[in-house]
């Protein structure tokens, strides 16, 4: 994913639910609609979460030091993880609680064509925000399907951008449907239960986010296609001849750590073991230029060895 194409989705969203999050608080103060507050927490919580993916972009960048040798690039994995709690905790427990209030002590809505207004403004504004976050991922998704894209994602702010938005989206719908049905019926609950829906649907979205942050934490390995590349260039069958075992590590979006035993004569010099160590390392990153943090430890030619380990 291309950083330049995260941000601008970041700040795209971050511009909508601002100004959608002034304008559904102040429609909460008109009318008491709790679907509104509820609605008010959760833009409120989309903005700090694109906060925190911004923030944890700059320090990504951070130069390695002795203490972090490989670098800052996992901030942003944490950062991600840290939008998907704040998402759960301020946006839908927030929503939830609010609700059930509502449900339990209900209380008429009054002028009621404020929520109406605003839910109609922040729905064409977060279709803006939701189709920009569509066209920078169709830039690198290729022939991924939706679903694939957001568990392969290695970058974390296109998905997170991407869900939070499709919340937001289905959100407001929600809301509309619970501020609408309260004033057709003159019953309030309905905004309640629409508060409750809002409140279940964030609680959702914030574990499928944790649990994809999560495996990104735990340090993901290459994708099946840059394997295979390394793979093809590794071997050149004079220097290296064969390929032992290897391991592969993501130690940011854009920075892949590989390290590989690879199989040499057992008459080469030492020399002659270095140079194709150098080679092979250019061929990698000739191959997969995010390969950036290379190992190869040389061994004797064993062939039964070559397919002892097939792990990544």
């Amino acid at each position: 994913m291309s950083a330049s194409g995260g941000t601008k989705a970041i700040v795209a969203a971050l511009g909508a639910n601002l100004s959608i999050a002034v304008a559904k608080f102040a429609a909460f103060v008109f009318s008491g609609s709790s679907s509104m507050l509820a609605e008010g927490v959760h833009s409120l919580a989309d903005s700090g979460n694109q906060a925190l993916l911004l923030l944890g972009g700059k320090k990504a960048k951070k130069e390695a030091t002795d203490e972090h040798p490989f670098g800052y690039g996992r901030e942003r994995y944490i950062y991600s993880f840290l939008v998907s709690i704040v998402l759960f905790s301020v946006g839908g427990v927030f929503a939830l609680y609010e609700g059930y209030e509502k449900i339990k002590h209900p209380h008429e809505l009054s002028h009621w064509w404020w929520p109406v207004g605003v839910l109609v403004f922040a729905i064409i504004a977060e279709t803006f925000s939701f189709r920009t976050a569509i066209k920078e991922s169709n830039e690198v998704r290729g022939s991924l399907t939706w679903t694939q894209f957001v568990r392969r994602a290695k970058a974390p702010e296109l998905p997170v951008v991407l869900l939070e938005d499709l919340g937001a989206l289905v959100g407001l719908v929600l809301a509309l449907f619970g501020v609408g049905f309260a004033v057709l019926t003159g019953n309030s609950l309905w905004d309640g239960i629409g508060t409750m829906c809002i409140g279940a649907l964030l609680v959702l979205i914030a574990v499928v986010l944790a649990a994809e942050t999560k495996s990104l934490l735990l340090g993901e390995a290459a994708d099946v296609s840059q394997i295979r590349r390394i793979r093809q260039v590794l071997v050149d069958g004079e220097t290296v001849t064969g390929l032992i075992h290897m391991r592969t590590l993501h130690l940011g979006p854009e920075e892949l750590l590989v390290a590989a035993k690879i199989a040499v004569r057992h008459d080469d010099t030492a020399e002659d073991v270095a140079r194709a160590i150098d080679a092979a390392e250019s061929r990698i990153r000739g191959a997969v230029p995010i390969a950036r943090v290379i190992y190869l430890e040389p061994d004797i030619h064993q062939p039964s060895a070559e397919t002892a380990d097939t792990r990544p």
